[in-house]
């Protein structure tokens, strides 16, 4: 079936979707569409049999689907309506929440349901969610819709809405936090419910600005509202009974002014933090407390796991360098395997680019980032006295995904989307992925992966080789699942022979090609890109960061004549 992704802008969850049903041998374009002309643009040239809208921010027009079926993916169960579906499910607490796929007709989110599926809330962001439960029963929905669909025989059922109903938009007064009254629990709803978008609006220390994320802390107590502590460029607040870690913020847009962006809480707010302790960050030994640290390393047996977690999966200098440090430390334990990733969420996106937009001089942070997060590749890529893991229990791109293949294994859970490349920001990329990319999947393929700057579904990945196993599990169970399996990798019978050959093998591969030649072509091509103010990458990088919307089709879509060719690969 030749099936048309229109979108507002093409998230994780259209790539997702996108990647999920070309693997199941449809012919799927995606159009990011800009109000009523573009999306009647876009149906026209495209002529689908069937359009699905993953994530669209404004109505389809009647005379579009009124000639064709078109399914809109929405964030509730059925019944629900209204433009902040999840946010009001995360402010309240609720335990479960769904995704609906439905007609679209004359009203908003009151079409005939063409499938739905539940999923549990855990505690965590809304971004986090997204792309993790929430994701998980969107697809689900949109495969069966779509399996429904094309059979030809299905009637839709109409909704019921007296159950949920129609919510209005959450503005900003109604996710205002009341510092001197609402505890930790309350507070925590409210950034977690806003985490990504559009945080939460907030005035102190002599600004506004928007608190984007939010994690508990119990035992840093103070005046509710007040900055207790600053740690790995998050602060710490006090509430009522207790405390929040917050590790972003995003300065209130001044009339005439250019969109803000978020950075690191510590960066956006600058020296009216002079007088605020820094904290150390807890690495290892278990808290018996609550609290928040960005990379944590623990024990179980003869496996050591290093866990990080940075918001948006953005990878600064500063992150890579800590990074490192704490790779270090788990390198000079007594243990015969390595796990590297977060516990659930995304793995790793490559440079931060926000940082790098903020700085004084961008190119000069970016080529201190690239060299930060090559030096953390490098100590990977030498370990040859254990077995390294790479655990992506979310997604991963760029220098990120390169990251991951650093490792002797790649283990995904099953709702990962991978995108190994750089096109998309105008650069030619580092990470040793000329080494490391080809000797996974052979030079034929890293061309076409690295050329097309498509999304690779985790089952898409691991046929071609980028994944070495896929793990079918819940976010939530996901780490469980590793540990287990990296118990079983710990006391596998071959396990040293393994790593006698790796060490062999990277022996001889050095003779024939040192890393460090690998990393001077890349970066040669890097530094050339960063250091050209008419490149490409800064105003694609100061249009990502600010969120401007594109007007035009990305020419790495492929429409359904280019896909046919693609497939023949």
């Amino acid at each position: 079936m030749h099936i048309l992704l229109v979108a507002s802008a093409f998230n994780s969850l259209t790539q997702r979707v996108f990647a999920e049903l070309r693997d199941r041998g449809h012919t799927v374009a995606a159009e990011p569409v800009r109000g009523d002309a573009s999306l009647r643009e876009a149906v026209r040239r495209h002529a689908p049999e069937l359009v699905i809208a993953p994530m669209l921010k404004t109505a389809i027009p009647e005379d579009v689907w009124s000639a064709h079926t078109c399914l809109i993916v929405h964030p509730g169960p059925p019944g629900d309506r209204g433009p902040s579906s999840l946010d009001w499910a995360l402010q309240e607490g609720a335990g479960w929440w769904g995704v609906t796929v439905l007609q679209a007709v004359a009203e908003m989110d009151a079409g005939p349901v063409w499938a739905s599926a539940p999923f549990p809330v855990p505690a965590s962001g809304k971004s986090d969610v997204y792309r993790g439960e929430a994701s998980d029963a969107a697809l689900e929905a949109v495969l069966q819709a779509v399996e429904r669909f094309a059979s030809g025989t299905y009637t839709p059922r109409p909704q019921d809405a007296t159950e949920h109903g129609l919510r209005p938009y959450l503005h900003q007064d109604l996710r205002r936090i009341d510092w001197s009254s609402e505890p930790t629990e309350i507070v925590l709803r409210k950034l977690r419910a806003a985490d990504s978008h559009p945080g939460v609006l907030d005035a102190f220390l002599g600004g506004e600005w928007y608190l984007h994320g939010g994690h508990p802390e119990d035992r840093l107590v103070g005046r509710p509202g007040q900055v207790l502590a600053t740690r790995c460029g998050a602060i710490c607040r006090a509430t009522v009974d207790g405390a929040v870690w917050i590790p972003q913020l995003r300065a209130k847009r001044r009339p005439g002014g250019e969109k803000t962006f978020k950075l690191p809480a510590v960066q956006a707010l600058g020296d009216r933090l002079r007088d605020v302790p820094e904290l150390t960050a807890e690495l290892w030994k278990p808290s018996r407390h609550r609290t928040w640290a960005d990379i944590r390393y623990d024990e179980r047996a003869s496996v050591g796991f290093l866990r990080f977690s940075f918001p948006g999966g953005a990878t600064s200098t500063d992150h890579c360098r800590r990074l490192l440090a704490a790779y270090r430390l788990a390198c000079s334990r007594p243990t015969d395997v390595v796990v590297l990733g977060a516990t659930r969420d995304f793995f790793s996106n490559g440079i931060h680019l926000g940082v790098i937009e903020a700085a004084a001089d961008p190119a000069q942070e970016s080529w201190a980032n690239i060299q930060a997060m090559d030096d953390l590749v490098e100590a990977v890529l030498t370990t040859t006295d254990r077995l390294v893991v790479s655990a992506l229990g979310g997604n991963a791109a760029a220098g990120g995904a390169m990251l991951a293949l650093a490792a002797d294994e790649v283990w995904c859970r099953a709702g990962t989307v991978l995108n190994p490349h750089y096109r998309l920001m105008g650069l030619h990329g580092s990470e040793y992925w000329t080494y490391t990319l080809p000797r996974r999947v052979g030079a034929r393929e890293a061309e076409r992966l690295t050329r097309e700057a498509l999304p690779v579904s985790a089952a898409s990945a691991l046929r071609t080789g980028l994944v070495d196993r896929v793990v079918a599990c819940g976010p939530e169970e996901f780490f469980g699942e590793v540990t287990r399996l990296a118990a079983g990798l710990a006391t596998s019978a071959r396990l040293h022979a393994r790593i006698t050959e790796k060490k062999a093998v990277r022996e001889r591969e050095e003779a024939a090609k040192p890393l460090r030649a690998y990393r001077a072509e890349e970066l040669e091509r890097m530094r050339l890109t960063f250091f050209d103010a008419a490149a490409p990458y800064h105003a694609l990088r100061s249009a990502f960061v600010r969120k401007e919307q594109a007007t035009r089709t990305p020419e790495y879509l492929p429409d359904e004549a280019e896909q046919r060719s693609v497939s023949e690969l």
